[in-house]
């Protein structure tokens, strides 16, 4: 953010998000119903529950598919109006891809 490379800012928060996506604890069928008033739970984190923690594997997973989405829609985008985002989308992937460089490339 300080080098004001918008490019970096805006993939890392992206990745950042997948991978608050990805530790979220699925929603069961009972608490998509809702419960009755008095059912409900009540006071300060009643109804928390603990994230999923993510490996080393898991985040590189992640951050690997990040990368080569962008470089899949970018070789779909073939046409010369799109040749700014198709950079862009290069120059994403090529950041995510040099935070992959210990463990491989997609």
């Amino acid at each position: 953010m300080r080098a004001r490379d918008k490019v970096a800012v805006g993939v890392l928060r992206t990745t950042l998000a997948a991978l608050g996506n990805a530790e979220a604890v699925p929603v069961g069928e009972a608490e998509l119903r809702g419960l009755a008033l008095e059912q409900s739970p009540v006071g300060a984190g009643a109804t928390e529950a603990a994230r999923r923690e993510l490996n080393e594997c898991g985040v590189v997973d992640i951050v690997r598919a990040e990368a080569t989405e962008r470089l899949e829609l970018a070789a779909q985008l073939t046409a010369p109006a799109h040749a700014d985002r198709v950079t862009r989308l290069r120059a994403e992937a090529g950041v995510l891809l040099r935070f992959l460089d210990d463990h491989g490339t997609p």
